[in-house]
């Protein structure tokens, strides 16, 4: 099996490591929870041990208005820092290699059917779902005393539905008398992406996913980042028709949508044309050449 398989399987099994709650019925609520993961997990789900760094930030949006009102200048940096000291080393690396959700979606997608490729233009709808979603709303619409809702979690998240909503319904069946319009929404929006899932890759990383777009941010600019040699490059598009993300390499090295899963270096090119470096120092095949000593 390949070696990012065995990365998200047990980046999985670590996120959600709360095996207890089938006998408890409810949530871990240990020091671990106070720790953002660097992947997409809902912090509802019964098996989680960690926090999702999407729901950290829009408690810490929803909350800024009155703590600003009090004197209290929480900004909550240690969430935001984390992403950027993440995204400043790996870039979107996590969405690849960690997030359960982006593993679900790979999985789902070898169901045998008619495949069809996203647009690229639907690509830049997460940007609209993370400016709205996690920071303008939860900060501008508020309640009577001032404070706001995670709006991306309450209304939108299906990774939120799947790992937490539909869990703790089959836990507390009680729940189920407080079902209304909001969880079939949420129910609804899971059903189309599940469908999506099926005939497109990763649907919801490349179209809605938040997190993705922060650390999509950062691929330029990250210590870890793939070269393209164009002198190598055939054109074959081949890291093109084996890519999840839809990225054509060849025209957009580290696009905000590359998920350096390494598949086009590690299987698609077989003309050494794609390398990687950290630091700006050259780690791969499509390193300079060395002059061969003149012959006498």
């Amino acid at each position: 099996m390949d070696i990012r398989r065995w990365f998200q399987i047990i980046a999985t099994m670590l996120s959600n490591a709360y095996w207890k709650f089938p006998l408890t019925h409810n949530l871990y609520q240990g020091p671990l929870k106070s720790v953002c993961l660097p992947s997409l997990n809902c912090y509802s789900c019964p098996a989680a041990i960690g926090a999702c760094p999407l729901g950290a930030i829009q408690h810490f949006m929803a909350s800024l208005r009155t703590g600003l009102q009090s004197g209290f200048y929480h900004f909550g940096l240690y969430v935001i820092g984390g992403l950027g000291v993440m995204g400043s080393m790996v870039g979107r690396l996590p969405c690849g290699w960690l997030c359960p959700f982006g593993f679900l979606q790979e999985l789902i997608y070898k169901i045998p059917g008619p495949k069809f490729r996203i647009s690229q233009r639907l690509t830049n709808v997460k940007f609209i779902f993370l400016a709205l979603f996690i920071f303008i709303l939860p900060f501008w619409v508020v309640d009577d005393l001032g404070y706001g809702m995670t709006w991306f979690c309450k209304f939108i998240c299906p990774a939120g539905t799947l790992e937490a909503g539909i869990p703790m319904l089959l836990l507390v069946p009680d729940l189920r008398t407080l079902l209304g319009v909001l969880f079939y929404n949420k129910l609804l929006i899971l059903i189309v992406f599940l469908g999506w899932m099926v005939i497109s890759q990763r649907p919801f990383c490349r179209v809605a996913c938040p997190l993705g777009a922060i650390y999509g941010l950062f691929n330029r600019s990250s210590l870890f980042r793939l070269t393209h040699d164009p002198d190598k490059c055939t054109g074959c598009q081949a890291c093109f028709q084996d890519c999840p993300m839809g990225v054509r390499f060849y025209e957009t090295a580290n696009s905000t949508n590359c998920i350096r899963c390494l598949k086009c270096l590690r299987q698609s090119c077989q003309f050494d044309a794609i390398s990687f470096e950290i630091g700006g120092i050259s780690q791969g095949k499509n390193k300079p050449d060395k002059k061969k000593p003149a012959v006498a």
